[in-house]
C-alpha cells in the first residue's frame, strides 16, 4: 500500500508542487541574482524566507548555472564562528560535486590546521575542519572567497539571520566583510534577516559599510486567499474537505506567519480521516497537540526571562500585536508600571529574540509560545473557531 504524503511540508526540502505561491518573490530574487546584484531579503522568523532560497535554487535557472552556498549565523558569536561555518558549508557541499573542486578547496586553505586524509573507499581526499583549527579568521575568510572566485561557475552565497553580525565582539565586523564582499565580481550574495531595524540600518543608513549596496526585498505574509486555494488543493487531492472559514481563521490567529499555519494543517491532515472533513474541533486538537508537545521548551524559556519583563511579554501576548507599546493607554490596560521600564522590558525582550518588532509593531516571535502564554493564564485561546 502506498503511504500517503502530507502536503503540508514544514521542514526539509519542499517540492515545488507543495509550494505556495511567492510567484512575484521568486521572480524578484532570481532576477537579482541573475543581473549579479545583491539582495537583502527582510522578513519575521517563520515566514519562508529558507523554504523561498531553496525553492529559488532549484530553479533550472540558477541551478545549472550557478553554484549555490546556504547558511545560517543565527547562533554564531564571532568572526572565527562565521568563518568556520561557511567554511564547512562549502566544503558539505563541494565533497559530492568533483574532486578537483575538493582538492582546490583543501589546497587554497593555507591558514587552517585541518586535518587532511585519503578515504580508499570513496576515493576521495578528507579534510576534518573544527572551529580550533581556525587562528586567523580573517585570513581564512580570505582564502575561502578567493576560492569562491576561482570556481567555474559564479557563486550564490544566502547568509540568514545576517544582523546577527552586528553582535560580533570584532570591531568593524560589517566593514571586514563588505571589504571582502566588493572584491567578488564572481560571487552573488543574498542577506536574509528578521530584525527589521536592524537590517534596515546596516542597509539604508549612509554611515555604515554595507550603505547602497544591495537591493531590498521585504518577504511579507502570503496572501490569505492565496493560502486558503493552497490549502483547499491538496486536501481535495487527499480526499479531505475544509470550509474556507476555517482557513481563514487559523491564517488570522497566526497572522499570516508561514511556518505556523503549515505546522497546524499539517497535523490537522494527519488527524483528518480520508473522505471526511476537518473540522473546527480537529484544528483545535491538532493546536492543543503542537503547543502540549513544545511545552517543556516553553516551560524552560518562560522560566529564564526576568520576573520584571514578564508583565509586558504577557500584555503583547495578551493583545496580539502592540504598536504603541509606550502609550499611556497600553500601560494602563495592563498595569504596567511606567513607559520607561516598558521600553527597557522590550529592549531585552528583542534583544533575546522572544519579541520582534517590524515597523514599529511588537508581537511574541514564537506564535505557538504566545499561544501557550495565553492558555496559561486563562484566556480563550481559539476564540476565532467559535
Amino acid at each position: 500500500m502506498k503511504r500517503e504524503k502530507n502536503p503540508f511540508i514544514v521542514s526539509g526540502k519542499i517540492e515545488p508542487e507543495f509550494f505556495c505561491d511567492r510567484v512575484q518573490e521568486s521572480a524578484k530574487l532570481i532576477k537579482a541574482m541573475e543581473n549579479g546584484n545583491n539582495l537583502v531579503l527582510i522578513s519575521p522568523r517563520r515566514m519562508g524566507k529558507t523554504g523561498l532560497i531553496h525553492f529559488c535554487y532549484d530553479k533550472p535557472e540558477i541551478r545549472d548555472n550557478y553554484y549555490t552556498f546556504f547558511i545560517d549565523i543565527l547562533h554564531t558569536t564571532s568572526l572565527r564562528e562565521f568563518t568556520y561555518i561557511l567554511g564547512r558549508k562549502i566544503y558539505d557541499s563541494i565533497l559530492p560535486r568533483s574532486k578537483k573542486m575538493l582538492m582546490s578547496f583543501v589546497q587554497t586553505l593555507k591558514s587552517v590546521s585541518g586535518r587532511f586524509g585519503f578515504d580508499p573507499v570513496n576515493n576521495t581526499p578528507t579534510f576534518n575542519l573544527e572551529l580550533g583549527d581556525i587562528y586567523q579568521p580573517e585570513l581564512t575568510l580570505d582564502e575561502i572567497f578567493l576560492y569562491l572566485e576561482q570556481a567555474g561557475k559564479p557563486c550564490i552565497i544566502a547568509i540568514d539571520e545576517f544582523q546577527q553580525i552586528a553582535n560580533y565582539p570584532e570591531k568593524n565586523i560589517e566593514a571586514i566583510l563588505r571589504t571582502h564582499i566588493q572584491r567578488l565580481p564572481n560571487c552573488h550574495f543574498i542577506f536574509a534577516g528578521s530584525e527589521y531595524h536592524i537590517m534596515q540600518e546596516m542597509f539604508i543608513s549612509a554611515a555604515r559599510p554595507f550603505y547602497n549596496s544591495a537591493d531590498i526585498m521585504e518577504l511579507k505574509a502570503i496572501d490569505k486567499n492565496e493560502y486558503v486555494r493552497f490549502v483547499n488543493k491538496h486536501m481535495l487531492a487527499n480526499n479531505r474537505h475544509i470550509d474556507d472559514s476555517l482557513i481563514c481563521s487559523v491564517y488570522e490567529l497566526y497572522r499570516g506567519n508561514t511556518y505556523a499555519m503549515q505546522r497546524t494543517f499539517n497535523e490537522a491532515f494527519a488527524l483528518t480521516e480520508e473522505d471526511s472533513d476537518c473540522t473546527k474541533e480537529i484544528l483545535v486538537t491538532a493546536i492543543n497537540n503542537i503547543i502540549e508537545s513544545r511545552e517543556p521548551f516553553f516551560q524552560e524559556l518562560l522560566s529564564s526571562i526576568s520576573e520584571k519583563h514578564k508583565p509586558l511579554l504577557y500584555s503583547i501576548a495578551m493583545d496580539g500585536e502592540v504598536e504603541q507599546i509606550t502609550s499611556a493607554k497600553f500601560i494602563n490596560s495592563h498595569k504596567l508600571s511606567s513607559a520607561s521600564n516598558v521600553q527597557h522590558s522590550a529592549k531585552q525582550l528583542l534583544e533575546r529574540g522572544v519579541i520582534t518588532r517590524i515597523k514599529n509593531r511588537y508581537y511574541i516571535t514564537e506564535p505557538f509560545f504566545a499561544l501557550w502564554i495565553n492558555m496559561l493564564y486563562g484566556k480563550a485561546s481559539f476564540h476565532l473557531f467559535g
